[in-house]
């Protein structure tokens, strides 16, 4: 049962959260309009980044749900660590992934204020990172999440998986 209320949790935040803030608002802001036309292989870049970003993103919510028995939302927090998946290359991976898929937006679209809220969006990220999440899961993991912290980098992922005591082994991943 815990597993259904957490999908639907992170249902309703997946809405709320990354459609919105990498979705609506940039079309808000650019309505879709291609305002200057970089070569082709730009754009597809630009693309990979959307796709790749979208992947990371999906994954993440899942990963909440499976591992961590919670939601990426305060209000209803995973009761385990989440450590396992992308999460065992970068601590912040769907911060990570909306700066790619904000950044693929412009490149696609040509629209330079996208630049502009992928950096307003990725100071309030980085903020509530470090000021909120980062206190949070300290005082609620101890020192799981400090070994966690000390091991895998925030922002620039690792090249090579973090193998942690506890770190789940990609078989039993899934």
């Amino acid at each position: 049962m815990r597993r259904n209320r957490a999908a639907l949790g992170s249902a309703a935040f997946f809405v709320a959260g990354p459609i919105a803030l990498m979705g609506v608002v940039p079309w808000r802001l650019t309505r879709w309009i291609v305002r200057k036309r970089y070569p082709v292989p730009v754009r597809w870049v630009g693309t990979g980044l959307i796709v790749a970003g979208g992947v990371v993103v999906a994954s993440t919510f899942t990963r909440f749900v499976r591992e961590g028995l919670g939601t990426p939302v305060p209000v209803a927090a995973p009761e385990h660590l989440v450590v396992g998946g992308i999460y065992r290359y970068v601590r912040n991976p769907m911060y990570v992934a909306g700066q790619a898929i904000l950044w693929g937006q412009t490149l696609v679209l040509g629209q330079p204020k996208l630049l502009l809220y992928a950096a307003a969006v990725g100071v309030s990220a980085a903020s509530f990172a470090h000021w909120y999440e980062e206190p949070t899961l300290r005082r609620r993991f101890g020192a799981e999440y400090e070994a966690y912290r000390q091991a895998v980098p925030g922002w620039l992922p690792r090249l090579r998986p973090w193998q942690g005591p506890d770190a789940p082994s990609p078989a039993r991943e899934g």
